[in-house]
């Protein structure tokens, strides 16, 4: 194969690697606190002894957009939503991550807890607990929690030091591999969820050029491999 029929195939490899990142982002377009993925090309060069240096596409670079979603209003007492850049942390057998998704509730022990039971943490990265007996329960902007008139906890509130070392482990977690602070600028609101931010008419858009751009170069392969064929059919006949 010669060098164009590589480039086109570590295209069609990264487009390939696109298509499965628009689905996936397609397929959660209703999930709360979901956050749009997306894929980065660059292009490598890859070179041998006594070879001409060839261009090479990669797409590995997951980029991940933080831009609100949009805010649902649910009347539910433990269901909250984050405006700004601040995250709720939870607590997880793999260490304390990060979401959006703030549809929470109590379990039997009084532990606040996600859709998946894992714990809710605090500011102060302990369990969230909420009295059994409460008849009213309410939580300000900074997540202060009040039980019938009194002040019980706080839900925290947090941000990385560093955007850049988040990395996406779960639909809604991120891990932190950099250092996480109290976060100064976001607030909570109870009673709304905050809504996937994927644009579902954008993704599908780039899922059909997507499409068309892997069939395109499908087209150019196998014209190159009839191509090599006829060569090597009229080489053995001479």
């Amino acid at each position: 194969m010669e060098a164009a029929g590589y480039a086109t195939l570590s295209r069609q490899t990264g487009l390939m690697r696109e298509m499965r990142v628009v689905a996936n982002n397609i397929a959660n377009s209703a999930t709360t606190g979901y956050r749009s993925e997306g894929l980065i090309f660059s292009e490598y060069v890859q070179t041998a002894p006594g070879q001409e240096s060839l261009s090479m596409a990669r797409a590995n670079i997951f980029n991940t957009s933080m831009e609100q979603g949009q805010l649902t209003q649910t009347g539910g007492n433990f269901d909250f939503a984050i405006e700004g850049d601040a995250y709720f942390m939870i607590e997880t057998p793999q260490g304390e991550r990060l979401t959006r998704s703030g549809a929470f509730s109590p379990n039997a022990a009084g532990d606040l807890v996600t859709m998946d039971g894992l714990r809710v943490l605090d500011a102060g990265r302990a369990p969230v607990f909420i009295p059994g007996t409460a008849e009213s329960v309410l939580v300000g902007a900074d997540g202060t929690i009040t039980a019938d008139g009194n002040t019980i906890g706080q839900i925290g509130l947090f941000q990385p030091v560093d955007a850049h070392t988040m990395m996406r482990e779960d639909g809604v977690m991120f891990r932190v591999e950099g250092e996480i602070e109290d976060s100064e600028t976001g607030s909570m609101v109870q009673g709304f969820l905050e809504g996937s931010n994927v644009n579902a008419i954008g993704q599908v858009t780039r899922m059909i050029e997507i499409q068309r751009a892997y069939e395109m170069g499908q087209s150019f392969l196998d014209t190159e491999d009839k191509r090599i064929r006829e060569a090597i059919k009229n080489l053995i006949k001479s």
